[in-house]
């Protein structure tokens, strides 16, 4: 039997899938009745020049006034009945008019361009929905799962991907793509996760590294042992945080929803008025008068302003792995004017590297590290680990220890070709009783205290009781980070500080590599919230940019909170307003510009709606417009608008450029040199 994550997989797919056949159906039918309306419009116009006959053009012009008209005054009618009087009883107004005074051909040409206009903001809503279906299709439909055989061995099973659950465990070859979130349990590869995280190139995944559904498998043979499934996977929580944010109205539509209610009433008023003195001056051109003027007050410009800016602002900053909860965030972040970041997992990666050697006089740097690294080889910690990877990469020669022991909190100490090596911090070895000469114990003192040391994490390194040196580590800087910086001072951006708990010196080493002027260390996450809202109640605008977890209170205080590397992260999905599926901090900068640009290009579109409605419509009050030309270029506004409009899909090309131009083609598995 399917698990409820199994059947709620199979529900947004199924869901996801016949919303959009029924939408291509319907669209397909208007398409349809539009052809055919037109087609019969154009035989009315030939009939109208072969013969002279007045019922040859207008029987096939009344025809397609029924086919092309019907639908517009049933929306109206609709409308009427739930208390709303818009777009669409205009239109039916027109048409209906038309029809009465017999002129068919007007009437028809009339509803054909204004269901054109119809079906094109019809499909930009269909396109927004598009996104979340082509996110879905992503997922595989077949998994391969391995079951115990009747032996000791793993049996292979082909399985619908819906029917995976937490636990299983499958198996992926090269050009597969993954079926659900997990972690490698055997083999490593290389996985395509652009359609998912937005990184430009493929990334190196090992033995214990997590994996995301929906991603493809490029190279090696991989068991996955799977953590999420279906909707719970990180390509199921993106597709529902696109609905989400495609559901939200920023506050610039609201605006203009608050002057909705009287437009209708005071275009039909002006209506009114023209066709009144229409009728004592030139009643001939009266009613056509007041049809073109209720084709052109049809505001389609003004309705597909915003949701065509923000649907496309929102395809490119998913394209770049920047998820936006609500339309409205996109719209406040044009406004900041401070940035409060976290040092660790923000600004830096969080995985401490080996930065310094400092072998004793006799000692080369390369046997410090041999030393160092024999006895760190079979420890998980994370300090271990960066000593182990640096003897690896500088493919230093590692004999095998024995008797090996890890004091937790302190060092370890193991038996290196019979020397006893012990690797540890200052206080550990500093212990009373430890075997370590005098004058060692002063040295280490000396070190602790020096400039040379200062920001760093020291690891000592003993050799039967003497001192060989010391190996300093510090966490890496996000390539990038410091170019970052420095695009968000140059977009106006007044204050940009650093909150971490780390000590003063590793905060001011950390300000100093990218670039900031404030920082603060030692802070509490109670006190990172206080600096957010003094920030706040001084009048900044402020967006906080952490890794989800510890700094929630602070990105809950935030105008726009930003959780970095969110990718497998639940609570940094969940605690922030917008979420960076990768770590690569130019995504913010390029945030605030893709906000303003939208704005931007939202109030564009807003101006030629606006002045759309008041040029023609004097224009067509003083006939000097026909029905006709006042809905072609009812369309043609409603064209210029989306064209406008799609000119943001384009936005981060020129980041996604900057970031294949600086990819080196050095891997990790080549010769590092050693740090000095």
């Amino acid at each position: 039997m399917d698990s409820a994550v199994s059947r709620a997989t199979i529900d947004l797919a199924a869901t996801a899938e016949a919303a959009g056949r029924e939408a291509d159906h319907r669209l397909r039918g208007q398409f349809l009745g539009i052809l055919t309306g037109a087609t019969l419009l154009m035989s009315s116009l030939l009939a109208g020049v072969l013969w002279r006959q007045p019922v040859y053009p207008a029987l096939p012009a009344a025809v397609a006034t029924v086919i092309l008209g019907a639908p517009l005054v049933w929306l109206a009618v609709k409308d009427l009945v739930g208390g709303s009087a818009g777009m669409n009883a205009l239109v039916a107004l027109a048409v209906l008019g038309a029809a009465a005074m017999g002129r068919y051909q007007e009437s028809a040409a009339v509803a054909l361009f204004m269901a054109l206009s119809g079906l094109l903001e019809r499909r930009t809503a269909i396109g927004a929905e598009a996104s979340i279906r082509s996110l879905v299709r992503l997922s595989p439909t077949k998994a391969h799962r391995l079951e115990p055989a009747a032996g000791d061995g793993l049996q292979e099973h082909e399985v619908e991907a819906q029917a995976l659950r937490p636990g299983d465990l499958v198996r992926v070859r090269p050009g597969e793509t993954i079926p659900a979130d997990g972690l490698i349990r055997t083999g490593s590869s290389t996985v395509e996760e652009s359609s998912i995280t937005g990184e430009s190139l493929p990334a190196d995944k090992a033995v214990g590294e997590e994996v995301f559904g929906g991603t493809i498998n490029l190279t090696g043979v991989i068991d996955v042992s799977v953590t999420k499934a279906g909707v719970d996977t990180l390509l199921g929580r993106v597709s529902e945080l696109i609905r989400e944010a495609e559901r939200t109205r920023p506050p610039i539509v609201r605006l203009i929803d608050q002057y909705a209610a009287w437009y209708t009433p005071t275009v039909l008023m002006l209506v009114g008025v023209v066709l009144f003195f229409a009728l004592r001056s030139d009643p001939d051109t009266a009613f056509s008068r007041a049809i073109a003027m209720l084709v052109v007050a049809c505001p389609v410009a003004l309705v597909l302003a915003t949701p065509t800016a923000m649907v496309a602002g929102l395809s490119a900053a998913a394209r770049l792995g920047v998820l936006v909860k609500s339309v409205a965030t996109l719209e406040a972040a044009r406004n900041l004017t401070a940035i409060v970041f976290d040092k660790t997992g923000t600004l830096t990666t969080g995985v401490l590297a080996v930065t310094k050697l400092a072998p004793e006089a006799g000692v080369e740097a390369a046997g410090l590290l041999a030393l160092a690294a024999s006895v760190t080889q079979d420890s998980r910690h994370p300090v271990a680990r960066a000593v182990t990877d640096m003897a690896r990469r500088a493919r230093v020669a590692l004999p095998r220890p024995t008797e090996f022991e890890e004091v937790a909190g302190r060092g370890l100490e193991a038996t290196v070709d019979g020397a006893r090596i012990r690797v540890g911090r200052a206080s550990w070895l500093a212990e009373p009783g430890f075997d370590v000469a005098d004058a060692d114990r002063t040295a280490i003192a000396t070190i602790q205290a020096s400039p040379e040391a200062d920001g760093l994490s020291v690891l000592y390194v003993v050799r039967d009781g003497r001192l060989v040196g010391w190996i300093g580590l510090e966490d890496n800087a996000r390539p990038g980070a410091a170019r970052a910086v420095d695009r968000l001072r140059g977009l106006g951006i007044q204050r940009l500080v650093i909150l971490t708990g780390d000590r003063e010196s590793v905060a001011r080493r950390v300000a100093a590599q990218m670039h900031f002027e404030e920082f603060k260390a030692e802070v509490l996450p109670h006190e990172k919230l206080e600096m957010v809202d003094g920030l706040k109640a001084r009048g900044y605008k402020v967006a906080v940019i952490g890794d989800g977890v510890n700094d929630a209170p602070a990105l809950a205080a935030g105008d726009v909170s930003i959780a970095m590397g969110a990718a497998g992260s639940d609570v940094a999905i969940h605690s922030a307003s917008i979420a960076l599926l990768n770590s690569n901090l130019d995504r913010v900068p390029f945030l605030v510009e893709l906000s303003r640009r939208t704005i931007r290009v939202i109030r564009q579109n807003l101006v030629v709606g606006a002045a759309f409605i008041a040029v023609f419509l004097a224009l067509a009050a003083a006939g000097y417009l026909s029905p006709v030309a006042a809905a072609f270029l009812h369309v043609a506004s409603g064209l210029l608008v989306v064209f406008n409009s799609a000119r943001l899909v384009r936005c981060g090309e020129d980041v996604e450029r900057a970031e294949a131009a600086a990819v080196s083609p050095r891997r990790d598995t080549e010769t590092a040199p050693l740090p000095g």
